[in-house]
């Protein structure tokens, strides 16, 4: 699983930081994408529950069983046999078969110690936990695995605009917008180059929101994320490019 999580951790924040305009690919900026794409490959390798504490939750996940192997063959771009390496990788790694918010927090916490990554780890989480139990199973973690890393441009940009779709309802306001905005400056921290003013964030949204919102009505729809993300040659390439972090 190793190989195939190290293609995952690579893409997770790309497209986001070009959204931002949070970073660059030298000093400190730099530094942070490659803290970024460590953090998702060690999340894995954190069990769902505390190390010594059993509660009714894990007890019940510990019976938790993954759908059939070709079934994940069909949903995702992976072959059978990467299909069962991955799986045996997790399995040792998450001998309850899923991850909880708290480990996924945990390890981004880890590689950001100078900034805070709380707030950008749980809408992360909350694209991946697919069904919205409150952890990540083998098959939400492949199937996600699968669009980051082997998607098309438009796979990648849905799942993007999911993560900045806080409350699901198929809109980006600006307010959500803002909020994952402020949410990857803050998971950046000292590491943002150039350093970060207090009005950043807000400022760039702004910008990007009204480049977005092309009707004016107040919120951003699929369409449009889709259109203005795909006519941005830097957002395009880091959807495309294999050494990027989406």
């Amino acid at each position: 699983m190793g190989s195939a999580v190290r293609k995952f951790k690579r893409r997770k924040s790309s497209a986001q930081i070009e959204l931002t305009g949070a970073s660059n690919k030298s000093g400190r900026g730099w530094t942070a994408r490659r803290r970024a794409s460590k953090a998702v490959s060690a999340i894995i390798q954190k069990t769902a529950g505390g190390e010594n504490e059993i509660d009714d939750l894990e007890m019940q996940v510990m019976r938790y069983k993954p759908e059939g192997i070709d079934e994940l063959v069909r949903n995702t771009k992976f072959t059978k046999k990467e299909l069962q390496i991955m799986y045996r990788g997790f399995k040792q790694e998450c001998p309850t078969g899923l991850v909880n918010e708290d480990a996924f927090k945990e390890i981004y916490a880890q590689f950001f110690p100078q900034g805070d990554s709380s707030a950008y780890a749980h809408y992360v989480f909350n694209v991946f936990d697919a069904d919205h139990n409150g952890t990540i199973s083998f098959e939400e973690f492949v199937i996600g695995l699968s669009v980051l890393s082997r998607g098309s441009l438009n796979e990648k940009l849905m799942w993007a605009f999911k993560l900045y779709d806080i409350n699901g309802d198929g809109y980006i306001t600006k307010e959500e917008m803002l909020d994952i905005v402020k949410a990857i400056y803050d998971m950046m921290g000292k590491y943002a180059d150039p350093p970060i003013s207090e009005n950043a964030p807000g400022d760039h949204v702004e910008r990007v929101f009204q480049k977005m919102d092309k009707n004016r009505d107040g919120v951003v729809t699929i369409d449009e994320f889709m259109e203005t993300c795909k006519n941005d040659e830097n957002i395009t390439k880091s959807m495309s490019v294999f050494d990027t972090i989406l």
